[in-house]
């Protein structure tokens, strides 16, 4: 069996990498959540939902964290192929966005609220959220 190959381009230099999907995911592997703060990520997204405001959707994501907008994102282990959300470690941690993974699409699209599941969701106003995701983050750091 041979491995699955990806392709990129570095801006700085345009040149194309090319690299195996397993090293790539070392390379950009974003936060992982602990299971005791898994709660709290989905607990975070479920108030801004109601108080503040959020995206769903990768490519959504993708658009508010290079425009700088949004504030905490969280994205899931379980997206089949992975080069789905790959980039979005990379590009929120170029923005100084906190970035959380979590285990399962099914679970972050129900606390979305949305009956199918998603990749990504994005916080773009915290409303209540706000000190629930100072705790995520303040967890992140040690």
């Amino acid at each position: 069996m041979k491995p699955e190959l990806i392709f990129w381009l570095k801006e700085e230099d345009n040149s194309i990498c090319l690299s195996s999907i397993k090293i790539a995911e070392e390379i950009y592997m974003v936060y992982e959540v602990p299971k005791e703060l898994v709660d709290k990520v989905y607990e975070a997204i479920e108030v801004a939902k109601a108080t503040g405001k959020i995206r769903k959707g990768t490519n959504e994501a993708t658009k508010l964290i290079e425009k700088g907008i949004a504030k905490f994102v969280a994205i899931a282990k379980d997206v089949n192929p992975p080069e789905i959300t790959m980039h979005i470690p990379l590009l929120a941690e170029e923005k100084g966005i906190p970035c959380v993974q979590v285990p399962s699409k099914e679970e972050l699209g129900a606390a979305a609220g949305i009956d199918v599941g998603t990749g990504t969701v994005v916080i773009v106003q915290e409303g209540d959220a706000k000190q629930v995701i100072k705790e995520i983050v303040d967890s992140m750091k040690k």
